[in-house]
């Protein structure tokens, strides 16, 4: 039996795309977490120190997205799951979404997203 933590539509403001302007004028980004941990501990005693910390996870997702360019979004996602799972002890599985809604193709979408899956394993 698995628990999860998710955290859904966290945005930001960023750098990524293979063309000059969305390298240059940037864009939103929006990224769901799934986090797979053990949470039976945390549950039973209460105790904030026996979960994953959510302030933390959003704090290294927002550096990984926010602090370098990549041309690509699967990069931004392989570079936060890699992150979460060497950082985060008890988390031995993450699924990572990464959205983005200002697609530079001619067409009407909502967004383009790439979905991973990594774990410890």
């Amino acid at each position: 039996m698995a628990d999860y933590i998710r955290l859904k539509g966290l945005e930001f403001y960023a750098y990524h795309g293979v063309l000059a302007e969305e390298k240059e004028l940037g864009q939103r980004f929006i990224i769901d977490l799934t986090l797979e941990t053990d949470l039976k501990e945390a549950g039973m005693t209460d105790e904030v120190t026996k979960t994953i910390n959510y302030a933390e996870v959003y704090q290294e997702v927002k550096e990984i997205v926010e602090d370098e360019s990549y041309d690509l979004i699967e990069t931004v996602a392989e570079k936060v799951a890699n992150q979460i799972l060497d950082k985060f002890v008890g988390i031995e599985r993450v699924v990572i979404v990464v959205k983005k809604p200002e697609v530079p193709i001619p067409g009407v979408l909502d967004w383009a997203e790439v979905e991973i899956e990594r774990s410890k394993k």
